[in-house]
């Protein structure tokens, strides 16, 4: 298995199967125009590749806020299903780790939905701990993927 750090929207485009275990209605044009949008706003993903599969990746990027300082966000943290429970998110979480460190960061912060008891216990093992409620107002709800 190797980890690659994917910068451009072609790198991106072309995992596309593994974000649609996450957003399985995502188009390749919805995809595309996200991309475009986020890569000049920081946005990066690193995956993990057994041969030429992909099998887990996860965007990340980085700001600062009044409240943390510099900070490193992880978006859209997805394992094939096939290789969870085998160390795929942990490889991600460990390249996330060292990167915020690389950047000075003084936190790494993420969303995960209500609901999604599994991937609390996964994030629970890994260090991370709730600090607030994350709240939205929904105003297109035909924009969510």
């Amino acid at each position: 298995m190797k980890l690659k750090v994917l910068t451009t929207v072609q790198e991106m485009l072309s995992q596309i199967e593994t974000i649609k275990f996450l957003y399985p209605n995502m188009t390749i044009e919805r995809y595309e125009g996200f991309l475009s949008d986020m890569i000049p706003k920081n946005y990066k993903q690193v995956a993990v590749f057994d041969g030429e599969t992909c099998i887990g990746l996860t965007g990340f990027w980085f700001g600062t806020k009044l409240w943390t300082g510099k900070y490193l966000e992880i978006d859209n943290f997805v394992v094939h299903p096939d290789y969870r429970k085998k160390g795929i998110g942990r490889l991600l979480t460990d390249f996330i780790d060292e990167r915020a460190k690389e950047l000075k960061c003084t936190c790494i912060v993420l969303d995960a939905f209500t609901g999604n008891f599994v991937a609390h216990k996964f994030y629970y093992n890994q260090g991370y701990v709730p600090r607030g409620f994350h709240f939205i107002k929904t105003i297109d709800e035909n924009g969510f993927s």
